[in-house]
């Protein structure tokens, strides 16, 4: 699992018990899994489906930070699922868990549209491929 972010837990992220809300936590996850999936189907409309069991396993203090990570289940024809842990960075516990977020690509008219993704890209990687095609092209023009 790789860990994308990392949130410092503040006095607004807390509920009467002084401890982190989940509903919080859980807003965090949906937005790092959102913004996960926009980068791998480098398209901005990207909407949450699902989520499955929550598992609630400890907690976070005021002060504390949590990391998020996010790592990839599967490529769907439209969709991309995820499965999450968040820890706390300071206790090295892990808060929840959460098996499944499954995510849909979205085309301009709202309705499912297949993304064509089978794979796991890193930026480095389409840097290097975009690179690549740009020298193909060159040595076209130049022959």
């Amino acid at each position: 699992m790789r860990f994308h972010t990392r949130k410092w837990v503040k006095p607004e992220d807390l509920n009467a018990n002084q401890t982190l809300f989940g509903g919080k936590l859980l807003a965090w996850i949906d937005e790092e899994a959102a913004l996960y999936s926009i980068v791998q189907l480098e398209n901005k409309r990207v909407v949450t489906k699902y989520m499955s069991e929550i598992n609630f396993m400890s907690s976070a203090e005021q002060g504390d930070i949590v990391e998020i990570g996010i790592e990839v289940v599967k490529f769907g024809q439209t969709s991309l699922t995820l499965n999450c842990e968040a820890r706390n960075k300071m206790t090295r516990e892990t808060i929840v868990t959460v098996d499944n977020i499954i995510l849909v690509n979205l085309g301009e008219d709202g309705k499912p549209l297949a993304h064509g993704k089978t794979k796991i890209e890193y930026v480095k990687d389409r840097l290097a491929n975009e690179q690549k095609i740009q020298e193909e092209a060159i040595n076209k023009m130049k022959k």
